[in-house]
């Protein structure tokens, strides 16, 4: 039978052990919290051969900056249809290895997806014939070998490609960094490859089934992992002005040619865009969705509720520079504030 002095001695003990634990499991939940950190966002470039010097620069700018990694939304080299600038030509397996040079240069992770520029519009290309499809078979094999990034210093992504179901898709990927969940999704310029010939059709057909998918798992991971924030990349700019009123067509875009009474012609971006705002709005927290392809720096919300018309708040775009301004765009995640993204636009010097 133990004395009543050892049983104070003991009750103590515990005591004292379980608030060591607790103040343990606090530091613990403390040190778990998530911290700020910034990437880097490029695209559409470079395109010419003076822009190869320019992009060059703006590597070097991001490699002197502290990122966790840097994305570039795609178009990597000159549109197949315009005239031939000089350089090594557009649409090129030699075109493709400079650019991947480039890439490989950045001393961050390095993460891409493809452009119409870098496959789709290939069929334009005026001195040869090119095939839009062999194009993009050849990009996923230099670009997309493997589930690790590009850069010199590497991270493993998530790719779609591990469901058989859509084992064609090594470029779209996702990474989770700091609570915040990332996804990139092959959406591309020219109407998505949409309404050129029945093959084109196709192929997009098949590709827009397999974004859709891969970005509602998406959703439901960053929903089931109590994701902070998710940041969803394409090339595209899929033209939110389709779904506005007319009243707001008429209201923020001023003096453009709308005529928003005749009757609205399906793209090859409605089904994401329809998918986008219900994915959105089951989700209530912020949602960054980030693009090129019209090479014009904004930050904006234009997104809207098909029900009423309003803008959904927790929603916001940013696209990035391009051809043939080839600067980056900095953001800053803070995951412990409400809006969670900040952006700088950093502008490169000596052009």
């Amino acid at each position: 039978m133990s004395s009543p002095r050892l049983s104070l001695w003991a009750r103590r003990s515990a005591c004292a052990g379980l608030a060591i634990l607790a103040a343990l499991c606090f530091l613990g939940a403390r040190t778990a919290q998530p911290n700020h950190f910034a990437f880097g966002v490029i695209g559409d470039a470079p395109y010419r051969p003076e822009e190869v010097v320019r992009f060059a620069a703006a590597i070097n700018a991001m490699n002197q900056s502290e990122l966790a990694f840097v994305v570039h939304v795609g178009d990597i080299q000159a549109d197949g249809r315009s005239a031939y600038r000089g350089g090594i030509p557009t649409c090129t397996d030699e075109s493709l290895l400079e650019r991947k040079k480039l890439f490989d240069a950045s001393r961050h992770p390095f993460i891409l997806t493809p452009g119409d520029n870098d496959w789709t519009d290939c069929h334009g290309v005026k001195d040869r014939v090119v095939d839009p499809l062999e194009r993009l078979a050849r990009l996923r094999t230099m670009f997309f070998p493997t589930s690790q990034s590009l850069g010199q210093r590497k991270i493993t992504l998530a790719i779609q490609s591990v469901d058989p179901r859509y084992a064609k898709y090594v470029e779209n990927q996702s990474w989770i960094h700091e609570g915040v969940h990332f996804v990139t999704l092959h959406i591309v310029g020219s109407n998505n490859n949409r309404g050129r010939n029945p093959q084109m059709d196709a192929e997009y057909a098949e590709r827009n089934a397999a974004n859709l998918a891969w970005m509602v798992h998406a959703f439901e991971r960053a929903r089931s992992g109590q994701a902070r924030a998710i940041v969803i990349v394409i090339q595209a700019n899929p033209f939110f002005e389709r779904t506005w009123a007319a009243s707001q067509v008429k209201s923020y875009l001023p003096g453009l040619p709308v005529d928003m009474s005749q009757p609205v012609q399906p793209t090859g971006f409605d089904d994401f865009l329809a998918a986008l705002e219900r994915e959105v709005l089951a989700f209530p927290k912020p949602v960054l969705l980030v693009h090129g392809d019209t090479h014009l720096f904004r930050l904006d919300k234009p997104l809207v509720r098909k029900s009423d018309q309003r803008l959904i708040e927790h929603f916001t775009r940013l696209e990035t520079f391009g051809s043939p301004d080839v600067h980056w765009v900095r953001v800053v995640v803070n995951p412990k504030e409400p809006a969670v993204f900040s952006v700088t636009p950093e502008i490169v010097s000596g052009r």
